[in-house]
């Protein structure tokens, strides 16, 4: 049985808001490459597999294990989520006067009311296929509300585990982060697979950042071969407010990263950074999108993609500035180096402008190696092999420079290090 019927038969056991999102899914089934945003990118080998959409609660994941997970983050906090459930135990939640808990937790207790009126499936869209399959299916996932002006010094690391699945497995994760006015806080999330049999995850974040406040979200995506993952995320901004969201894609079969900020106040910045250093058959897409609807406003897309073997990347990057949106100033730039005569890459960088006062820039690049650079190393003595990594290193880095976790600099630096081996000779 293929998923799209799996999916049909659980129409039955939802409520009656669930049940209507599976409708609007049903309606469409899975995004396919006749599909405009999904033209570069091939969802069948994720749909033609059958899953079990109710995973073993027992795994065999220790502390010794999750702690080679970790980023030497000793002063970090984090949460642990193992095959869809929360686990105190693996846990570690210093900091006060924050809301933390799981995203189950708020949904079925009636104080947190306001929450679901005024904040949860407020801003993700109603429109695409795989958040509608969100809203019908999601059973667990992360909260937290940061109280006006608190300062979170700690960053906070999110796992989500699976472990001891006797058969490929389902998951749809749910996140949702407020940041009130004045308030600071930086969240690192993670996806990890350790069967050899395939997760498909299909993630949905909400993100809101008051005035004056400054959110941080990093996804460290460095999973199994035996993985998928598909993420919506959104992120809507009140004036005088920063954010950024970092994707780091160095693992996973196929991973597609959605990523929409929407501005709906002045002097808003927004940064969006990406490396993505695959090889293999791997596939990564990175479809982004900026939402420029008030005057003052500034946003920054910054992607670069590493690509050897048969690895396919994607890039699709969207800016609109709506006609009231004067002085809005957005740079979108996609680089890309391609190792391999089988490697490809699609680009399409976009800017749709209404407004006439504007400073938009966008570009792309495709190549190799500069071959230059590569003689003026090997003259120095510096073996090929070394010197490519050199310049790979050097090409990808600067998408690092906004990262303030030094433990998390370090941890891309050092991954980076070990993706960018070549097999050439000296």
């Amino acid at each position: 049985m293929m998923l799209f019927e799996q999916i049909q038969q659980q129409k039955n056991s939802l409520s009656a808001e669930r049940a209507s999102a599976l409708d609007k899914f049903l309606q469409t089934g899975f995004p396919t490459k006749k599909d405009e945003e999904y033209k570069y990118t091939n969802l069948k080998e994720i749909t033609e597999r059958e899953y079990n959409f109710l995973p073993k609660e027992s795994h065999n994941i220790g502390r010794e294990q999750l702690n080679n997970l970790h980023l030497g983050e000793e002063n970090f906090d984090w949460i642990v989520f193992i095959n869809g459930k929360i686990h105190k135990e693996l846990s570690k939640i210093t900091i006060e006067n924050i809301e933390l808990l799981s995203l189950s937790h708020i949904l079925e207790d009636e104080a947190h009311q306001d929450i679901i009126t005024d904040y949860f499936d407020t801003i993700a869209s109603k429109e695409l296929a795989l958040t509608n399959l969100n809203r019908a299916l999601y059973t667990h996932g992360f909260f937290l509300r940061v109280p006006k002006n608190t300062v979170i010094e700690k960053p906070i690391h999110i796992f989500y585990l699976s472990d001891n699945q006797e058969s490929d497995t389902f998951y749809n994760v749910r996140n949702l982060l407020i940041v009130e006015e004045g308030a600071k806080v930086e969240v690192i999330e993670s996806h990890h697979n350790f069967d050899e049999h395939f997760t498909f995850t299909n993630s949905l974040t909400e993100i809101f950042v008051d005035k004056n406040a400054r959110a941080d979200w990093h996804k460290l995506q460095n999973d199994s071969e035996t993985s998928y993952l598909i993420d919506h995320t959104f992120a809507q901004q009140e004036r005088d407010s920063m954010a950024t969201v970092n994707t780091f894609s160095f693992g996973g079969k196929l991973v597609r990263n959605n990523l929409d900020f929407i501005h709906k106040g002045e002097n808003i910045n927004s940064f969006m950074n990406g490396i993505t250093i695959i090889g293999g058959e791997q596939l990564v897409d990175h479809h982004t999108a900026v939402h420029h609807n008030q005057p003052n406003c500034e946003s920054y897309q910054n992607y670069k993609g590493i690509y050897k073997d048969h690895a396919h990347g994607v890039f699709n990057g969207k800016v609109f500035v709506n006609k009231i949106a004067q002085k809005t100033n957005a740079y979108q730039q996609n680089n890309n180096i391609l190792l391999s005569e089988g490697a490809t890459i699609d680009s399409k960088p976009q800017l749709e402008i209404f407004a006439d006062d504007v400073k938009c820039s966008h570009g792309c690049t495709v190549g190799q190696l500069d071959e230059d650079a590569m003689f003026y190393l090997r003259a120095r003595g510096i073996s090929k092999k070394e010197a490519q990594a050199l310049l790979l290193f050097a090409f990808a880095s600067n998408v690092m420079e906004n990262i303030d976790i030094e433990p998390l600099k370090q941890k891309i630096s050092k991954l980076l290090a070990e993706k960018l081996t070549t097999k050439r000779e000296s």
